[in-house]
């Protein structure tokens, strides 16, 4: 005699479906979490000194002291930038995958809502302008001015957002859409008129900022940006069954009990507080939140009670290995990462186009 399962699946072949589905995702979570694993271990051992992870990780399990050098290079160095790195793809994927489920669209990405083109803004600021500060706030601040800058100006481009967005208690996903590209153009000439007028050396740094980088990870930036980070990351998943709802239409999602104008609210709020510090501490850095995400839908299924866990998983490992790939082509110098990930991301972003192309003609 068959199951009750058997009979089940037998009468409904979509719940068969849905649970090989669930068990890939599954599976898929465990292979995600043993390449973070992996890509975390090559972020600790490989760079430009000929640090030995393996040697000091036997002196530590053997109680002998670390010799300076290598504790200084392991511990102040490569594992604040390899912290930073996970934070910082986990939290663009993430964002990546919430933003596409609240518009119902693959090709949705952070930077369309103008959090990343606010942040720009704020850290072009702090490198033109930073030197007009008083000494005092300068020093208080130090190496901290343009992550701050960067964080203040994301969430000043997503408060204007919301505002654009939102009328009697409603927020339109297309005028939030809209908004946002208006907010990107307009960010985007402002930071072009502080260019402008920078010295060579702001040029420098501008460059170098706006390719992205974690070379500059330290514990004190990595652990000013992680709360809001891991705050994200945490509240994402909160908004798996909504955001599965919504993909049937607001109507529909509302019928089914979803607080949809409610939903919208805190997705824009999880995408601010991740992409806003992710770009704070580490740049612009392109095409994570978009490529993983739709990865994920075409390997696992659409449900984001698994997408935003392996979006996570996935978007960390990606960035720790293009980081690692950063620091060692150049070796000893380092390529900005944002390079490493725009020759990943583009081809598969065009990918993506043509494959979508019959879906987005008008």
């Amino acid at each position: 005699m068959r199951s009750r399962a058997a009979e089940m699946v037998a009468i409904h072949p979509e719940i068969g479906l849905a649970g090989d589905r669930r068990r890939l995702a599954r599976r898929t979570s465990w292979a995600l979490a043993a390449l973070l694993l992996a890509a975390a271990w090559a972020s600790l051992a490989v760079g430009a000194s000929d640090v030995s992870l393996g040697a000091a990780l036997a002196d530590l399990l053997a109680g002998r002291e670390i010799e300076a050098r290598s504790r200084i290079i392991l511990w102040d160095i490569r594992l604040p930038r390899l912290l930073t790195g996970m934070m910082v793809g986990a939290s663009l994927a993430v964002a990546g995958a919430v933003l596409q489920g609240l518009f119902r669209n693959p090709l949705a990405d952070p930077g369309l809502v103008g959090v990343s083109a606010g942040a720009g803004l704020g850290a072009i600021t702090a490198i033109v302008l930073g030197g007009l500060l008083p000494a005092g706030i300068a020093a208080l601040l130090g190496p901290a001015l343009v992550p701050v800058m960067a964080f203040a100006g994301s969430w000043l481009a997503v408060t204007a957002l919301y505002v654009i967005a939102t009328r009697g208690g409603h927020t339109s996903v297309a005028t939030m859409l809209l908004g946002g590209i208006a907010l990107a153009a307009m960010t985007g000439a402002l930071s072009g008129l502080l260019i402008y007028i920078a010295d060579d050396q702001q040029l420098r740094d501008l460059t170098f900022w706006g390719l992205g980088s974690l070379a500059g990870s330290t514990w004190s930036k990595t652990l000013a940006a992680a709360p809001l980070m891991l705050a994200a990351l945490l509240a994402a998943p909160l908004l798996a069954r909504g955001l599965n709802a919504l993909a049937l239409g607001e109507a529909a999602a509302h019928h089914l009990g979803v607080p949809v104008q409610r939903l919208k609210t805190l997705a824009v709020l999880v995408v601010a507080a991740a992409v806003g510090a992710a770009t704070a501490i580490s740049g612009g850095i392109g095409f994570v939140g978009i490529v993983v995400p739709h990865l994920l839908r075409l390997a696992t299924g659409p449900d984001h009670r698994a997408l935003l866990v392996n979006a996570g998983l996935l978007g960390a490992s990606l960035l720790l290995l293009a980081d690692v790939v950063s620091r060692s082509v150049v070796a000893p110098s380092e390529l900005p990462i944002g390079i490493v990930t725009a020759v990943i991301g583009g081809p598969v972003f065009m990918w993506i186009l043509l494959r979508r192309r019959g879906s987005l003609e008008f």
